[in-house]
């Protein structure tokens, strides 16, 4: 076994995703400092001695979560990247889309409000949230980039930037709804923003006659 994996004993099949279904939930709702192995345990319906024979710390619990609950729905993202090399702004509409399906259709954001608000005290979590998700996914976005500027599509620049400029609004509308909404700020619709920004950044990014 591959250091720094979960350690899992496996018994029946469906436990360990029954305990990361739990585990974020209870991640996103508490944070890390706080969530305990007896609320996951609690509410995946196991004992503590159960979450145990699967994961090893809390530490492990959280890198499964990543690599279990949430990488395979960005994954959707990579795919969409890797199989249409353009027109880049067809690509870039369906890949907003996504993000905001799976920012406003999972616990995502109660969890990259924890990994930010929480990455001092426990940067382990802030590494396994930039080498299983963030590095993974600007880097396909970076590539998609590039390719649209050998393409004559995009003006010349940073592909790797373009690639932040990108999805930042969303991730900033993400951390509002989960920061400051619960405390009376009024939300912004994830797809309004989405659609607006996207507008601005094709008109930004494009070269003269693309569309």
């Amino acid at each position: 076994m591959d250091a720094g994996q979960p350690k899992f004993r496996r018994r029946k099949a469906d436990r360990p995703d029954e305990i990361v279904a739990a585990a974020l939930e209870i991640f996103a709702e508490k944070g890390f400092a706080a969530a305990r192995l007896d609320d996951i345990a609690r509410r995946a319906g196991v004992s503590k001695g159960a979450v145990y024979l699967y994961f090893e710390t809390k530490e492990d619990v959280f890198r499964a979560v990543v690599e279990r609950a949430i990488a395979p729905n960005l994954g959707a993202l990579r795919a969409i990247l890797g199989a249409h090399p353009g027109p880049f702004p067809d690509l870039i509409r369906q890949l907003l889309g996504v993000l905001v399906s799976v920012a406003g259709g999972t616990s995502l954001g109660g969890v990259l409000k924890m990994v930010v608000g929480e990455a001092r005290n426990f940067p382990e979590l802030a590494r396994i949230w930039h080498d299983e998700l963030v590095a993974q996914a600007l880097g396909a976005a970076t590539e998609a980039i590039a390719a649209a500027q050998l393409r004559g599509e995009v003006r010349a620049g940073d592909p790797r930037a373009y690639a932040l400029q990108l999805v930042a609004p969303i991730l900033l509308g993400v951390l509002w709804r989960e920061t400051f909404v619960p405390v009376g700020a009024r939300p912004f619709e994830l797809a309004d923003l989405a659609g607006q920004h996207l507008e601005t950044f094709l008109n930004g990014i494009l070269k003269e006659g693309v569309r």
